[in-house]
């Protein structure tokens, strides 16, 4: 069994995803009514691409670029702001994701900060996440942060090891890591986040280790591990030859990393997802809202899931983002998916299954009339093949944690597969 099929971090992918007609964020803004939903502001552009990203994002580009996109997220903001307004939004969460964010300089961070502030309701107790990388980390942008009142950073480390980087086409250095690190430490915020990458052609389990041991000497509060994936026109595509992941391997590094971090304290979330503080249960997750602002963001309005077209080569992400620039009326829905029921159901469990605390039968009843083994008689399977604990949580075992990318993708429809597979046919 290879335990790398897909990452289903979401469901269904954006592959899936197609043209819509017809349909107005007025139409479903009451998806958005009252307190309690994510704000998702997309910065595409970065100083260079990973040789293993496959994100939404652009390198080369100046400040000037980077203003003319803010101008018109800045117009978007405006038109959400007046169809929101009328349903009291508030926003309990905002991220600000890429790409890289602190690719942008002081004064562009401080004005999406005061343009969000301006036309949207935001909650007096705001969690905001940010993603940084080591040399886009400087003590004037975490000033800023601080004061924006950012409490939590994500830092992408992948590994502390020279030889790994370079496999990676990452440009940072070990050292570099380490100053970014200790600078960050230096501002005392309330959660700090480091990525890290195994599976990486020439990583050991004891290197791997040795980065993680690294990583514990900064005290983050959460750690995610990330198998090394290679697909939709990441760079190592291209010399895929010695850059294709191993699935024994990385899952022996993966089964030591994950008992190592256990061991040092930290309680797993998912499989990928390590956490020092003890876990609440989240939120309910499979109907969760969010907005999305800018180029290469997902919304999740309900059954409404909408974004601007999947792309991730630089030619077609800058043809996105100029066709962005020039929208006159972002309140337009022009391309995503409307959900089924089954199709609803299938991203209730999928988002609830392989993410503490786990599936609440109860809750699913409730929602949908229905049991999720009567809907998925292979939920079954599993509880008998030790992938999932018994009970009225349906969670995942330990062995079921770690087989969680191939396990996952097993829920997906014939209908998003074969959306999936006609993308991947035309542009994979």
């Amino acid at each position: 069994m290879n335990p790398y099929i897909q990452y289903m971090y979401s469901y269904p992918h954006k592959t899936a995803y197609g043209p819509l007609m017809g349909i107005s964020l007025a139409d479903y803004a009451h998806a958005l009514q009252g307190p309690g939903h994510g704000l998702y502001l997309h910065i595409p552009f970065c100083e260079t691409k990973c040789g293993y990203c496959n994100l939404f994002s652009v390198t080369g580009q100046d400040s000037g670029a980077v203003d003319r996109y803010l101008d018109a997220v800045d117009r978007q903001l405006a038109q959400y702001g007046e169809i929101l307004d009328s349903c009291k939004t508030e926003f309990s969460d905002f991220t600000i994701g890429g790409g890289t964010p602190l690719f942008l300089n002081r004064r562009q961070l401080e004005r999406i900060f005061a343009s969000v502030d301006k036309r949207l309701r935001l909650s007096e107790k705001l969690e905001t996440a940010v993603e940084t990388a080591p040399n886009q980390t400087t003590p004037e942008k975490l000033k800023l942060l601080k004061q924006a009142g950012a409490t939590r950073i994500s830092m992408g480390i992948q590994s502390f090891s020279q030889a790994e980087l370079q496999t990676l086409w990452r440009r940072h250095s070990p050292q570099k890591a380490k100053e970014a690190l200790w600078l960050l430490k230096s501002f005392d915020f309330p959660c700090i986040n480091l990525d890290f990458i195994y599976g990486i052609p020439g990583q050991t389990v004891d290197s791997l280790l040795a980065s993680l041991r690294e990583a514990l000497t900064f005290e983050p509060d959460e750690l995610f591990l990330y198998p090394l994936y290679i697909k939709h026109g990441a760079g190592l595509q291209k010399c895929r030859e010695g850059a294709v992941l191993d699935p024994d391997q990385a899952f022996r590094q993966y089964q030591e990393a994950s008992g190592f971090l256990r061991s040092q304290g930290f309680y797993q979330i998912s499989m990928r997802r390590f956490t020092r503080a003890y876990p609440h249960p989240a939120p309910d997750c499979g109907f969760s809202t969010s907005l999305a602002l800018g180029c290469g963001g997902r919304s999740y309005l309900g059954r409404l899931h909408f974004c601007s077209p999947y792309a991730t080569d630089q030619a077609t992400c800058l043809r996105q983002i100029h066709a962005f620039q020039s929208v006159r009326d972002f309140t337009d829905i022009e391309y995503g998916i409307l959900l089924s029921e089954d199709e609803e159901k299938r991203r209730y469990v999928i988002r609830h299954l392989f993410i503490y605390p786990g599936l609440d039968a109860k809750k699913y009843r409730r929602r949908f009339g229905s049991s999720p083994t009567e809907d998925f008689p292979l939920l079954e399977k599993w509880t008998r093949e030790g992938f999932l604990k018994e009970g009225p949580l349906l969670s995942a075992t330990e062995k079921g944690l770690g087989l969680a990318d191939c396990l996952g993708p097993q829920l997906i429809s014939p209908d998003i597969r074969s959306r999936m597979e006609k993308w991947e046919a035309l542009y994979g």
